[in-house]
């Protein structure tokens, strides 16, 4: 490896500096408060609204970007290979797609079950019947 003067300041002026640290700063605490504004914004609307669902999509997708730009300048993935960076983001975007085929799998399988035992509905709806303190036995 070559320690001459040049290589150094290559190497200062490659990795950031000050300047760039407040910039990445500066940009994560922007998409921060628009995140939060956008959060805010949502109380007191309609839980079903079709406007809340829209924002809580777009908190999602910044809160995705954000992470990729975490990992880009702070796990230093900006300047690395794109075989480094694809075996850290294939894996991810995998395991995404896990959770939504288990969430899928199983909404499908209480739907199912609603569907085909028309007694499971009905006694999934039944409140638990109160019992006085100080009994505790099995019937």
């Amino acid at each position: 490896m070559d320690h001459t003067l040049e290589s150094l300041e290559h190497e200062r002026h490659a990795g950031g500096g000050t300047k760039e640290i407040w910039k990445v700063t500066l940009y994560l605490s922007v998409l921060t408060v628009i995140e939060l504004m956008l959060g805010f914004s949502m109380i007191g609307m309609d839980e079903a609204s079709l406007k809340r669902h829209l924002i809580k999509g777009v908190i999602v997708v910044l809160m995705i970007w954000k992470a990729f730009y975490i990992v880009g300048y702070f796990m230093h993935l900006k300047h690395e290979l794109r075989n480094m960076i694809m075996t850290i983001v294939v894996p991810l975007f995998l395991f995404v797609w896990f959770i939504i085929a288990f969430l899928t799998d199983g909404n499908s399988f209480k739907n199912d079950k609603n569907k085909w035992d028309s007694d499971h509905l009905e006694r999934s709806k039944e409140k638990m019947p109160v019992q006085e303190e100080g009994t505790h036995h099995l019937e």
